[in-house]
């Protein structure tokens, strides 16, 4: 089950970044995602309301869905959608597979989980890869402010992301199912979002295009309800630092798929900090041969 779980997150999150690119354009960021997590949430909680599975929680369970559906669901998305204004949909996903090393940081400060000198290696190696597959952008005639500031907000959305599996972790010890932490966490986020676009005058507009819509339902159904559920899952199963190891491979799809869609690339700096990135998170999570 844990292979199968794996391998779905991979699949479905790989191709989840070039359908944010498709959201981009006439319906504002923060709208869209809106859309996205209130359709998820609206799903999720009619199927499991259906069927009977909807757990009943307390105040601290509703306070870590909060929680969660502001940092997985809201602020992490903003970060991500605003990023790919500015770097390739491909780029974007490398940045987020150093969710691998905030999650053994986070994981650190949450649970008390020893930080490892393989750990602080595979680290050296992430920050370096990350350094050589931006090179071109930062060193050439194409380094602008924008390259930064989209690098900076798909790091800001990754350390959003590890906080909520943080509290993701937190919601299985305390029993809530990732189905039910899921439904009320997209919908905390969901309406966190309509507060915010409200507060700042968004205009509700909609992309009726089969680009937008499909890009919607795919990001909706199987990018929230099934990703997120597979992926949250695995936490529980396995653990958030170990469960981030499947952010190793969403690069290799993200940037394949970006290679053909966006006309990414591929250079030699490109493919070194590609290897030093899949180096890095090889280093933090592989498990060391046992001692006879």
């Amino acid at each position: 089950m844990n292979a199968f779980l794996y391998l779905l997150t991979v699949l479905i999150w790989g191709t989840t970044w070039i359908a944010i690119k498709l959201q981009l354009g006439i319906v504002a960021i923060p709208v869209s995602i809106f859309y996205r997590f209130g359709l998820a949430s609206a799903i999720l909680l009619g199927a499991l309301i259906a069927l009977g599975r909807l757990q009943r929680l307390d105040r601290r369970g509703h306070v870590l869905c909060l929680g969660q559906g502001l940092c997985l669901f809201c602020l992490n998305f903003l970060c991500f959608y605003n990023a790919t204004q500015w770097i390739s949909s491909g780029l974007v996903s490398v940045v987020f597979s150093a969710a691998t090393l905030w999650n053994a940081l986070n994981a650190r400060l949450w649970f008390g989980t020893r930080i490892t000198p393989r750990v602080m290696l595979g680290g050296a190696f992430g920050l370096a890869g990350l350094a050589l597959l931006f090179w071109p952008e930062l060193a050439g005639q194409t380094a602008t402010l924008e390259t930064l500031l989209g690098l900076g907000l798909a790091l800001l959305g990754t350390l959003c992301f590890s906080t909520g599996n943080m509290l993701s972790s937190a919601q299985q010890r305390a029993g809530i199912g990732p189905l039910t932490g899921n439904a009320y966490s997209m919908l905390y986020g969901s309406l966190i979002l309509l507060a915010g676009c409200v507060l700042t005058g968004q205009p509700f507009d909609f992309d009726p295009s089969p680009a937008y819509v499909g890009a919607l339902l795919y990001l909706a159904v199987f990018g929230s309800v099934v990703g997120f559920t597979a992926y949250l899952t695995l936490v529980g199963r396995i653990g958030p630092v170990r469960t981030a190891y499947c952010t190793v491979l969403f690069p290799v799809v993200a940037l394949s798929i970006s290679s053909v869609a966006e006309g990414y690339q591929w250079t030699p700096y490109a493919v070194a900090g590609l290897a030093l990135v899949i180096l890095g998170n090889v280093l933090v999570f592989a498990r060391r041969a046992a001692k006879p």
